[in-house]
């Protein structure tokens, strides 16, 4: 759809919706940008502060895949007028307390009377205009690096289906309330060519944007990309979300994969996440300083030139 939709020319907008980056990009003056994104969704846990706290660092995430640094903030709630105002009260304070560990202020919001709840935030930040980390700037040489576990959907689906396990369950919780913040501030010490974060279209979506925006093909390493706990086995009961099959429909044209990838390994590479971890595209020595730093951060894949499809799960 936004295919379809005029491009509006400004000399300011170092970063729009036609490259599908992260977040986008306008220049104030030669030393200084605002990034600026928007993020809600339905509540993915029972416990509402936690869902908040889970919306705040979901929303964060594409500023900090940018490599910004969040300064504000305003809340996007949907709720049912006539139910328990103390639940819309925890959400708002887990998001508080989210933000609050950023460092971002809240300026206010806008809420609507909805029987869906939903929620989340509009997020600016700042950056120089010359240190933005987009999706289009990939190059053939570059070391992939990863810095969460994979798995949220799949486990948030076995949760409403009452087969996730207790340590499944707390791992993802974990994952999802775990800031970008530390992930960025230590990839903006190297020389860092492009960076997107993973969230609703998976892992091989979001490549693929990378891919496609760079002329390059990314390949993966299925056995490297890091797993949350009882993720495969969540794929093996069947736990697989309609975001998942979505994603899997219109990326899998773009995706070769090798012969012999365990079919539920390549499942888990579409499998839409909330609050994920960064993909970073930067040469090979400092990929592998990156991942000395930050513990959490795991190389999974390597850039060549284009070829036949942008995608190659080995």
């Amino acid at each position: 759809m936004l295919g379809s939709l005029p491009r509006v020319h400004n000399p300011n907008v170092l970063v729009g919706y036609d490259t599908s980056d992260d977040a986008g990009v306008y220049r104030l003056s030669d030393e200084l940008a605002l990034v600026q994104t928007v993020d809600f969704f339905t509540p993915i846990v029972d416990d509402p502060f936690t869902f908040g706290a889970i919306a705040a660092a979901n929303s964060l995430s594409d500023v900090y895949a940018m490599g910004g640094k969040p300064i504000s903030s305003l809340s996007i709630v949907a709720f049912p007028g006539g139910a328990d105002m103390e639940i819309l009260g925890e959400i708002l304070r887990g998001g508080l307390d989210k933000m609050r560990e950023a460092g971002c202020a809240i300026l206010g919001g806008h809420s609507v009377n909805d029987p869906e709840i939903k929620f989340g935030y509009a997020v600016t930040g700042t950056i120089h205009p010359g240190k933005i980390k987009a999706n289009t700037g990939a190059r053939p040489g570059d070391a992939l690096v990863f810095t969460k576990a994979i798995g949220t959907g799949v486990i948030g689906t076995a949760l409403k289906r009452g087969i996730a396990s207790e340590e499944a369950v707390a791992a993802a919780t974990s994952s999802m309330l775990g800031l970008n913040k530390a992930a960025c501030e230590a990839m903006l010490a190297y020389d860092v060519h492009g960076c997107t974060d993973i969230t609703g279209f998976g892992l091989a979506g979001h490549a693929r944007e990378m891919a496609l925006g760079s002329n390059v093909t990314l390949e993966i390493d299925t056995a490297c990309v890091p797993l949350l706990p009882g993720a495969l086995q969540a794929v093996e009961a069947g736990a697989v979300p309609g975001g998942l099959r979505n994603n899997r429909d219109f990326v899998g044209c773009a995706v070769e994969t090798a012969v012999g990838i365990r079919e539920d390994l390549v499942t888990l590479m579409y499998d839409p996440q909330t609050s994920g971890g960064l993909l970073i595209s930067l040469p090979d020595d400092d990929a592998d300083r990156l991942c000395v730093d930050l513990t959490t951060a795991r190389k999974i894949g390597r850039v060549v030139a284009r070829e036949n499809k942008p995608i190659r799960l080995l």
